[in-house]
């Protein structure tokens, strides 16, 4: 983190050429953050050339209160969701109800009882069932190691919220789980 801070002043006075040390360091990071909110490839690609064209120009705004991972994920956070409020989205949600019921216990038994390429598989497309917004907290939560104070930055939401998110978003993935591996089981005629 210091040698980030070093970085930017680096740049603040003059130096644009070590912007590349961030860029390189975070264009795989902010692309997979954005590619979860656009979900266009092409789009995702623009959309992160913004926010490190964005963050270039607000450098001087950053504080170093908080980590400059976050400070830059709240940049792309903020530039995809803009980006996507241009079109209209419709997403479908599970019933609250039917999550809140939902056990997990019997997922992770038979979850157990397959391989571990079979339980990847299965959790891919889990999480191509779930939407924008519940993409987004796992991948920064499990992928990027971002606290849910970091995440709460990023979005914008309340801690509370966050908690409460993450904790729907692993049931409604339990859930998902379990749908596909009783279809597995039909099929294989267990």
């Amino acid at each position: 983190m210091n040698n980030e801070v070093n970085i930017i002043l680096q740049v603040i006075n003059g130096n644009t050429g070590a912007y590349k040390l961030l860029v390189d360091a975070y264009k795989d990071l902010v692309f997979s953050l954005v590619i979860k909110i656009v979900r266009n490839r092409e789009v995702a690609e623009e959309v992160a050339q913004d926010v490190f064209l964005k963050a270039y120009h607000s450098l001087g705004n950053f504080k170093n209160e908080s980590k400059f991972s976050t400070w830059l994920f709240r940049i792309a956070y903020n530039t995809a969701i803009s980006r996507i409020r241009k079109k209209t989205i419709t997403t479908l949600t599970i019933d609250d109800s039917i999550i809140e019921n939902f056990t997990t216990d019997a997922v992770q038994e038979n979850l157990d009882s397959i391989d571990n390429e079979e339980r990847l598989s299965i959790l891919k497309l889990a999480l191509n069932d779930l939407n924008e917004d519940e993409q987004l907290l796992i991948d920064l939560f499990y992928f990027h190691h971002q606290s849910i104070e970091e995440i709460c930055k990023i979005t914008g939401l309340t801690y509370s919220n966050v908690k409460v998110k993450l904790h729907r978003t692993r049931k409604k993935l339990y859930e998902s789980m379990d749908n596909r591996l009783k279809k597995i089981k039909v099929v294989q005629g267990v």
